[in-house]
């Protein structure tokens, strides 16, 4: 990967490496969401996707995730213009869209994994299983953004 590609390298013109190398793991992303139809507002949820390990934050199926969770977004530099708005604030993936830098915690700076943890900003140990609660509860488990 190039030298601080993620502040140089226009999204678009990033190998597919290097876009997947800008996830942090903190596993927000598959946190099930509320999203107000009337002001876009969106809320996060504790209610995760059947796919994520709540230890590592990352998806258990992550190459066949679209076969098994057809609603789940794959990211891409063309899709990000669509569905910034509801990604976590302090995902990586946003951040490099509006042209910001990346947290300090994040693996690209540190070097280290375990910061996004470290630093709080991760979901780990906070998800509830999708499979476990009904649809129409989802909104008696919205929390705050870990780390904002």
């Amino acid at each position: 990967m190039r030298d601080q590609f993620w502040d140089r390298v226009p999204p678009s013109k990033m190998t597919a490496e290097e876009w997947e190398a800008l996830c942090d793991g903190c596993g927000k992303c598959c946190l099930n969401k509320l999203e107000d139809e009337d002001t876009q507002e969106v809320a996060l949820t504790r209610v995760a996707c059947r796919l994520l390990d709540d230890q590592t934050c990352l998806c258990g199926q992550y190459e066949i995730r679209k076969t098994l969770v057809p609603e789940c977004i794959q990211l891409t530099p063309g899709t990000m213009k669509d569905v910034a708005y509801f990604m976590p604030a302090t995902c990586a993936y946003r951040l490099v869209h509006e042209g910001k830098s990346l947290n300090w915690w994040h693996p690209l700076i540190s070097g280290d994994p375990e910061t996004v943890h470290q630093a709080g900003v991760s979901v780990r140990g906070i998800t509830v299983p999708e499979f476990e609660i009904d649809e129409e509860d989802w909104d008696d488990y919205i929390i705050e953004e870990p780390g904002t």
